[in-house]
């Protein structure tokens, strides 16, 4: 079969970076003219961690990646990549949410690799929660809605040494979980993060948690008091957020 993508595969590297840098420029240049003030004040706030941000509101910000999606949308996926790995490099937010709004409209051009780019996207550009989740929820639950084989892949990553690779692995599957999906998998997850001590971790994993409850909230409530004598107090609220007073009482007892 005649590769479509043949001509643009072909063309040099330095093509590739001299496109993205024009795009991701003016990118830039947009969001930096959007900066407002009053939210580039209370934007710390939702940090422990110093983040970079320009200061614009997140509607703006989607308003700009909807702008410049159109100019990007038809061009190859590899070069696509490449624009939103030169947006991750300046560190700032608003540049990381263009990337969580443009991946998951690629989503029927996902390949099994692609993962693997996303995973590298995530150790090297990711440093802090609101990143990591903007782009966890909707590209990586996306990809494993398409390749659910890949969630031994997830499994794994329990076990790396970056905070927020070990985030993802749960909060990846935020929104399959909201859906009722993927329940042993949810706790064989959970099960790896259980006594993790980044509070961040705990808290992406109670969150999955809680999601899980919408659907199966006596499942998840078992597992809960199965575990909370060693389960983090961080996330064990989390887990319990949507659940009856009676069963948060129960599972906030120190009963052992």
């Amino acid at each position: 079969m005649h590769d479509i993508n043949h001509h643009t595969h072909n063309l040099p590297h330095s093509t590739y970076i001299t496109m993205s840098f024009d795009i991701s420029s003016h990118i830039r240049t947009e969001l930096r003219d959007a900066a407002d003030p009053a939210t580039k004040k209370t934007f710390q706030r939702f940090f422990k961690e110093e983040v970079k941000f320009y200061g614009v509101k997140t509607g703006t910000v989607g308003k700009i990646a909807q702008k410049y999606w159109k100019n990007v949308k038809s061009k190859d996926k590899q070069e696509i990549f490449q624009v939103c790995e030169d947006l991750y490099r300046s560190g700032y937010c608003e540049d990381a949410f263009v990337v969580s709004f443009w991946v998951p409209h690629l989503k029927d051009r996902f390949e099994p690799i692609d993962l693997s780019v996303f995973k590298r996207w995530i150790e090297t550009y990711i440093s802090n929660w609101a990143m990591c989740d903007g782009f966890c929820n909707h590209t990586i639950g996306d990809f494993i809605e398409k390749y659910p084989e890949s969630i031994d892949e997830l499994k794994r990553w329990t076990q790396s040494k970056n905070r927020w690779v070990r985030r993802a692995s749960a909060v990846s599957l935020i929104v399959p979980a909201k859906h009722g999906k993927y329940l042993d998998n949810v706790f064989e997850i959970t099960d790896r993060l259980l006594t993790d001590t980044d509070y961040m971790v705990q808290k992406g994993y109670g969150w999955l948690l809680k999601e899980a409850s919408r659907h199966h909230q006596n499942e998840v409530f078992a597992y809960v008091m199965r575990n909370k004598k060693v389960m983090p107090r961080t996330a064990l609220r989390y887990a319990i957020e949507l659940m009856t007073k009676n069963m948060k009482a129960d599972a906030m007892k120190k009963d052992w």
